[in-house]
């Protein structure tokens, strides 16, 4: 590639929009390799309920996915250094980086470039927090990051504890790695509402035949508490809640359904918000050949 053009291509939008397929086949044309930036693809085990869809990749080789244990932590934080080394490594391949996923928050770390530290266990800070009650600790956390966006760590002591504990060492400062070059060309997938929705239903309906509540009764079987799935995504809450007895089979997936639809029009928020503060996005139209678009449009 000459110096001016994208040495990182991303592939965003909503869940069910498409971003896997577009993404292998971009990287099957540009000899690439993907990167994924969804906050849950990362633990093993969680297959069908994250949408790996593992099978679309054929012989595409694919990064930062079954990392992890399911129960272990991941960060923003650790997000950003794993992906900075697959980019080290797939150039070091003369080979082109494609992120491909959903979560904005990923994926405005990467491309703005977060300069954010590592943050490992404070006893010091943990021994100080143990006497602070739930809201002293929301509290605290909101005056360290008015910003606060992840709700969910306002709602879990320990989760608070943590935010916490990472928004303490960022404000100290410490070790900030150097982010490699990045030239990136940003494409977003857009669908017409119903569309969305009717492509939502389908899948939904699909991971439930492939055996996604048998998926949760295995991690459950392997330890994974009902109280641990609830954060692990609305597909694993919703057949959590259904295993428990708390909802019956339709009601958990009309409520999982219009759950995710409320999720994809979040993701849609987040996109606009990132174009807003000066992300570039390409949009394509779903359904079209995305993939000769893609290449039209960014000349690659």
């Amino acid at each position: 590639m000459i110096n001016n053009s994208p040495n990182l291509l991303v592939v965003l939008g909503p869940t069910a929009s498409g971003k896997t397929a577009l993404g292998v086949a971009l990287a099957q044309r540009l000899d690439g390799e993907i990167i994924s930036a969804d906050s849950r693809q990362v633990f093993r085990g969680m297959d069908i309920g994250t949408g790996k869809d593992l099978h679309e990749y054929g012989e595409v080789p694919y990064h930062l996915i079954d990392l992890l244990e399911s129960g272990e932590e991941f960060s923003v934080y650790s997000f950003q250094q794993h992906a900075y080394g697959a980019i080290e490594t797939i150039r070091s391949r003369q080979r082109l980086p494609i992120v491909v996923g959903g979560t904005g928050l990923y994926l405005d770390a990467l491309l703005k470039g977060y300069r954010m530290v590592a943050a490992p266990e404070n006893p010091a800070l943990r021994l100080e927090l143990a006497e602070c009650d739930l809201n002293a600790l929301r509290l605290r956390l909101c005056a360290l990051r008015p910003e606060q966006h992840n709700r969910t760590d306002l709602v879990d002591r320990d989760r608070l504890i943590r935010a916490i504990e990472v928004a303490e060492a960022e404000r100290t400062g410490g070790d900030r790695p150097d982010s490699p070059s990045i030239r990136s060309l940003v494409f977003g997938i857009r669908w017409p509402r119903d569309l969305l929705r009717q492509r939502i239903r389908l899948r939904l309906r699909q991971r439930l035949e492939q055996g996604m509540i048998e998926e949760v009764e295995t991690l459950l079987a392997q330890g994974v508490s009902h109280a641990a799935l609830d954060y692990y995504g609305l597909e694993y809450r919703f057949v959590s809640n259904y295993l428990q007895g708390d909802l019956n089979r339709n009601d958990m997936e009309q409520k999982l359904y219009s759950a995710i639809c409320q999720f994809a029009k979040r993701q849609e928020t987040w996109f606009r918000r990132m174009e807003r503060q000066g992300t570039p996005i390409i949009w394509l139209p779903g359904g079209a050949d995305m993939v000769t678009a893609a290449i039209q449009q960014a000349r690659l």
